[in-house]
């Protein structure tokens, strides 16, 4: 009896140097609560510090009673981690899922090189698991006959030598390779996770999802190719592919993306920073404005896949105005009106511009509003830099615009258009509300140093 008083005395007395190690979470004093639910497991490593203690020889155990103590209180609070096994299976986890978003990531700057060098409609088959390239010349005489009968070398590249089709051919083969090889590179891990038994169901169910939509990846991006290497409707037309399927195939990838980008935050960070209530009534007000920002900057890449699916950058290549006009007269001349927004060259163009003017003014109009607001530091500095981005980013397009779409200013712009949606992924992803037990835990205002 005297000997269970002690160790609730000492628990009590100490409950406040107890840390919650369950994740990357700031630190939460356990409550009266807290000190109710605690495990036997617990009191028994208690226990053992305090025989430890009494013979002379105490060796600090607190992180290993709070591990313990925190998971009895992460169940009873309601906080569900994605991943099972610990601090080092959420490192894991977390390496591996930011490897394969950094992974999409190149697949989509790699897929605008292939369209900026009109290298997409050189392989004129597609075989799901691929294949061998070419290796002997007469391979790539076999290859070169295939594409000679498609309406791109008839009415663009005719002529072509076949040192020339290497190029666009290798472009083209290496984006489908990269992409078979992330399939490859996200299963195995996965696979290993699930047999160590680190994925919980509904992280499992969330990437499972991702992964059948990164297997459709492929299938929609012939299925776009496909239709470049159709006729088009005019003999003066050039070929190239619709621009509905090239802004599926592009906004499957953005949505692919910040999948894995988002999952990869919520298994390394399953808290929010917060060290205060103050900071959290601030988030709350800072996210009811960063949605639909972030929503705006969603669409305008959205957009951006229309100019590129219909060339428009290639015209009106002067700013701010397009031509001689500030909106060219041409705008509504498709019918049914609806048409003009997808393919009207004048008027994609136009939408873009105001849509991107749109987004830099909304994201200067959030950094402005939420200025004095009280809020953490890490979420000041994400609309800091989300302003920063934005500027760069029309500042790309613009010389992109003005020089005529090189290859280099073009990749940049794509690269910077999925840099910015990151951004906003990670100003989203830290306004989240804390989970009830750690408010319950948070001080009014935040300690300062």
């Amino acid at each position: 009896m005297f000997r269970s008083r002690v160790v609730a005395l000492f628990v009590k007395n100490n409950s406040k140097a107890l840390y919650n190690l369950r994740g990357t979470t700031p630190s939460r004093v356990l409550n009266e609560e807290s000190y109710r639910f605690f495990s036997i497991g617990a009191t028994r490593k208690c226990l053992d510090g305090f025989r430890s203690f009494s013979k002379g020889n105490y060796v600090p155990s607190i992180r290993n009673m709070s591990t313990v103590a925190s998971v009895g209180i992460g169940n009873k609070e309601g906080l569900k981690l994605l991943v099972n096994g610990g601090p080092r299976a959420q490192k894991m986890v977390g390496i591996w899922l930011f490897g394969s978003a950094a992974w999409v990531f190149s697949m989509v700057i790699l897929g605008g090189i292939t369209r900026l060098t009109r290298s997409g409609l050189s392989m004129t088959d597609w075989k799901f698991t691929g294949g061998l390239p070419p290796l002997s010349d007469e391979d790539w005489l076999l290859e070169f006959e295939k594409y000679k009968q498609s309406p791109e070398y008839k009415r663009v590249n005719r002529g072509m030598s076949i040192e020339d089709f290497k190029f666009i051919y290798w472009m083209e083969y290496a984006h489908r390779m990269w992409g078979r090889a992330l399939g490859i590179m996200f299963a195995l891990p996965f696979s290993y996770f699930l047999r160590k038994g680190y994925i919980t169901v509904q992280l499992g169910l969330r990437l499972s999802a991702l992964f059948g939509l990164g297997a459709g990846q492929g299938l929609i991006g012939w299925w776009m190719v496909k239709s470049g290497l159709e006729e088009p409707a005019s003999e003066y037309s050039q070929p190239r592919v619709s621009p509905y399927r090239l802004a599926a195939h592009l906004t499957s990838a953005f949505a692919i993306y910040c999948g894995l980008l988002w999952t990869g935050l919520s298994v390394v960070m399953p808290e929010p920073p917060s060290e205060s209530l103050a900071w959290v009534r601030g988030a709350a007000k800072v996210k009811r404005l960063a949605l639909p920002v972030s929503l705006l900057v969603g669409v305008t890449a959205v957009s951006g896949a229309f100019v590129a699916g219909n060339d428009a950058g290639h015209a009106y290549n002067t700013f701010p105005k397009m031509g001689d006009t500030w909106i060219p007269e041409d705008v509504f001349d498709m019918k049914p009106l609806i048409r003009n927004f997808f393919e009207n060259t004048s008027t994609v163009q136009l939408d873009h511009r105001i849509l991107a003017t749109a987004t830099l003014f909304s994201i200067g109009a959030l950094w402005w509003s939420t200025r004095k607001f009280d809020i953490h530091p890490a979420v000041r500095s994400l609309i800091g830099s989300a302003v920063g981005m934005a500027g760069l980013q029309v500042t790309l397009g613009i010389s992109t615009l003005l020089s005529y779409v090189p290859v280099e200013l073009g990749t940049a712009h794509q690269a910077g258009a999925l840099t910015l949606l990151t951004l906003m992924i990670l100003l989203n992803h830290t306004l989240r509300r804390p989970s009830s037990s750690l408010l319950k835990s948070l001080p009014q205002v935040a300690k300062t140093i």
